[in-house]
């Protein structure tokens, strides 16, 4: 049953609210459409639009919302992780950062609409170090999973943060993974650690990673004097298995991973920090038309995606530099002729950026992590 298709006698037998008429949410709109358009009110909003009519108010502030948990550490990586829960319709850009006067971790939220910043709650265990922390987002659930490796039998966050080489959502699930091979599970349908098929071979020393398709990605990413190729592996969480990564994407990947629209992107280090595309068939990165991420936004800088494709099959991504000033590129086809089309050409592709300036008093922040949320 929608929220306001009871009839005027069930409000009368509820208790609360008795004697109060049901008003439509929307005049003139099937409840189930009118529903469909409160759900995609901007949250930062919420307090003003339940001040248009009790309906409204009743309908926002019911609204299920999924509540707040501490995921439980395993004994065998240590791990203590912090959940944070928060109901949204629409993306919105999760930016965590470091001040470097008081050292401890920040969570802003940007809405890309408004390009209103709304300021969330202390980050648990938010001064430690910043590479102690991994930042993991489920993107559909409305959750934010920060990781940090702790001692064994202490609470205390683990002063060495290379205990973690990579953690990424798979499957809906968050994968954890160490410098050492180790690997674990945490479902949080369950709210518990699994044991993951561990990593064999030599330790590999975390660069960038990435979470697409049903699989993890980590690479060390290459290093003065570039003596050797950098090495790479894959977890495949559906085989629960480990594998070498390919060899072009290891080699190629020279930047910051973002996963938009299900397709994997890196902004380049290196020159005018230009977008680069994972081509999984030919096994290379494809250079984005259009140009570098805008040189207002200043190292050092994260990035991040959104999950699902935007209006006419675009894809959109997140560059969060210093002071929080974000790069917003959109990613859309270029057109071709029918010919190349036909000839199974690979599409390319163009990226617009628009900045969005953070902030003054973002001016010392400087961003470690994004994540992209949605309802």
């Amino acid at each position: 049953m929608s929220f306001s298709s009871m009839s005027k006698q069930q409000v009368l037998d509820a208790g609360e609210g008795a004697g109060e008429e049901v008003m439509e949410l929307i005049p003139g709109l099937p409840e189930e459409v009118a529903e469909k358009c409160l759900l995609h009110l901007p949250f930062l909003y919420h307090r003003l639009f339940r001040t248009v009519s009790s309906t409204w108010n009743r309908f926002l502030t019911d609204a299920p919302a999924k509540p707040p948990h501490l995921a439980p550490a395993s004994a065998a990586a240590a791990s203590a992780a912090a959940a944070v829960s928060v109901s949204f319709s629409l993306p919105f850009l999760f930016a965590f950062a470091f001040d470097p006067t008081s050292r401890r971790l920040q969570c802003q939220a940007l809405d890309p609409f408004s390009r209103r910043w709304l300021l969330l709650p202390p980050v648990p265990g938010g001064a430690a170090a910043a590479g102690s922390f991994a930042v993991v987002g489920l993107p559909r659930r409305g959750e934010i999973y920060v990781i940090g490796g702790v001692e064994e039998g202490g609470g205390g966050a683990h002063a060495d943060a290379a205990r973690y080489m990579a953690a990424g959502e798979v499957g809906g699930r968050v994968v954890v993974a160490g410098e050492d091979g180790e690997a674990e599970v945490f479902d949080p349908e369950a709210g518990r650690w699994l044991p993951a098929a561990p990593r064999r071979g030599a330790a590999v020393a975390r660069y960038d990673a990435a979470a697409a398709g049903g699989r993890l990605y980590v690479t060390e990413g290459w290093a003065w004097p570039f003596e050797r190729a950098p090495r790479g592996a894959v977890y495949d969480a559906a085989a629960d298995s480990w594998r070498e990564m390919a060899r072009g994407m290891r080699e190629g990947w020279t930047g910051s991973c973002a996963v938009a629209g299900g397709r994997m992107y890196i902004v380049a280090e290196y020159g005018e920090w230009r977008l680069k595309r994972y081509d999984e068939a030919a096994d290379e990165w494809r250079m984005v038309e259009g140009g570098g991420v805008p040189p207002e936004v200043r190292r050092p800088h994260v990035v991040a995606g959104e999950v699902g494709e935007v209006a006419g099959g675009r894809r959109r991504i997140y560059v969060v530099g210093a002071g929080l000033d974000v790069a917003v590129g959109t990613v859309s086809a270029v057109a071709k002729a029918a010919t190349a089309a036909a000839a199974g050409v690979v599409e390319e592709e163009v990226v617009e950026w628009e900045v969005v300036k953070g902030p003054a008093e973002f001016a010392g922040l400087a961003p470690c992590n994004a994540q992209v949320l949605y309802a």
